[in-house]
């Protein structure tokens, strides 16, 4: 079950278009300063548009570039050249649809650095960097979210893709975005590959990789942000599709600071076949993440997590269904263990089932884990194989049926290392 999805994954990889061999536009021939001073949108843009519609390759030469909103075309490769920076200005009225108080908008009034709608063939490629100037958003940011914990500010994204196909990320270095770093929304045939994204630990909101679509792989990228590291998300049903995200897979990836690996929290439009494997974890908020609730949830099967390395990981595992849109970290924080009644009634009650988690090694200050369905709607079909938890406090399985546990060993610094709470769990032996 879990081997097709890894293979199809792959198989994207293999089979989308390689950096077209159209003709190369350089930004400077069409007027770009690249000092770090001037604002090289215009040029930028043009060299962007001179590629349509036979399309080709706009190459940023080593240099910063001061820049505004971009949009991308199809058949398309923008190559950010090693010593390159693409950076975004730090006026906040830029990224706006129409200027104004930034403070009063809504997230649909902001444009990201860099968009693209309904695209194909498109490329984003060098060894150079894309930079949000995050620092002149953040603070407000933090600042609101102190005021309303779980708060997100509205800011612009870096970058935005929507509906594209045939596309590839691979080599730059993203950093310091507003907001999410990498958006593809709803794209197909997608590979992200040899990636790194990087933001403040504590800047709110600052996504790595954001993905919903079909035919996804994300491989040897590092990640080390001050929200989720990947949050595969699913929020809206897609038409004549059963789910709107699926055959996924993340490899060998490396997870720095951040809120580590998410299912969710949108997940009403449907998620299945899902594969992570060879990924390490260092210092994240959470480890291996699904998180929902009855506001936003929807179906989510067929996951598969392989072969993981944790430390210093808080907590190790989460499988929620009562997700309060805010970090571990805030202190007003509702408990899963005390939600109320209403906590489990809604329009799109979450749903998890056939979850596997194989050869999984990690060491927690705080807790080895949560598995936490709703009462009538109980998480099912779950398997812990070769794993091994070494943490301060306890695994806690409430509301599940058909836990199996093969192998496994939680250390905990006092008390049982399971708490159960109508939940169905074989293999407690020796535990």
């Amino acid at each position: 079950m879990y081997g097709d999805t890894m293979k199809s994954a792959i198989a994207v990889c293999l089979c989308l278009c390689l950096p077209l061999l159209g003709a190369t536009f350089n930004v400077r021939d069409f007027g770009a300063v690249g000092d770090g001073r001037t604002v090289d949108t215009v040029a930028i843009q043009k060299a962007l548009d001179a590629c349509q519609p036979a399309g080709g390759t706009v190459e940023l030469p080593p240099g910063t570039y001061l820049s505004q909103p971009l949009k991308l075309h199809s058949k398309t490769v923008l190559q950010v050249d090693a010593g390159a920076i693409l950076q975004a200005g730090t006026n906040q009225a830029d990224f706006m649809k129409t200027p104004g108080d930034w403070l009063k908008a809504r997230g649909t009034d902001f444009v990201p650095l860099v968009s693209g709608r309904d695209l194909t063939e498109v490329t984003l490629t060098g060894a150079g960097v894309i930079d949000g100037g995050g620092a002149a958003w953040w603070g407000a940011a933090e600042q609101a979210r102190q005021v309303r914990p779980g708060y997100t500010l509205p800011r612009p994204n870096l970058i935005a893709l929507e509906r594209c196909k045939n596309v590839r990320v691979e080599n730059l270095t993203l950093r310091n975005s507003p907001k999410f770093h990498l958006l593809p929304a709803d794209c197909e045939d997608l590979v992200i590959s040899n990636v790194t994204i990087l933001a403040p630990e504590h800047a709110a909101n600052t996504d790595a990789i954001d993905p919903s679509g079909r035919r996804i792989l994300i491989t040897k990228c590092t990640l080390d942000v001050g929200d989720d590291n990947v949050a595969i998300k699913a929020g809206k049903a897609s038409p004549g599709r059963e789910f709107e995200s699926e055959d996924i897979a993340i490899t060998d990836c490396t997870m720095l600071h951040g809120h580590g690996l998410s299912i969710g929290s949108e997940t009403a439009g449907g998620v299945r076949h899902v594969v992570v494997r060879n990924c390490t974890f260092q210092n994240t908020e959470n480890g291996l993440r699904i998180k929902s609730d009855a506001r936003r949830g929807g179906l989510v099967e067929d996951v598969s997590y392989e072969n993981i390395t944790m430390s210093n990981v808080a907590p190790v595992i989460t499988l929620t269904c009562l997700y309060q849109n805010n970090s571990a970290g805030d202190t007003n924080r509702t408990s899963a263990a005390t939600a109320g009644p209403a906590a489990s009634t809604g329009s799109h009650i979450p749903l998890y089932r056939n979850i596997r988690i194989t050869n999984l090694t990690a060491t927690s200050p705080k807790a080895a884990g949560l598995i936490n369905g709703l009462p009538g709607n109980c998480i099912s079909n779950v398997v812990l194989e070769n794993v091994h938890i070494t943490a301060a406090k306890a695994f806690e399985i409430r509301n599940a049926r058909g836990v199996q546990l093969k192998n496994v060993a939680v250390k905990v610094a006092a008390g049982d290392p399971f708490l159960l709470q109508n939940a169905e769990v074989s293999g407690l032996d020796g535990q």
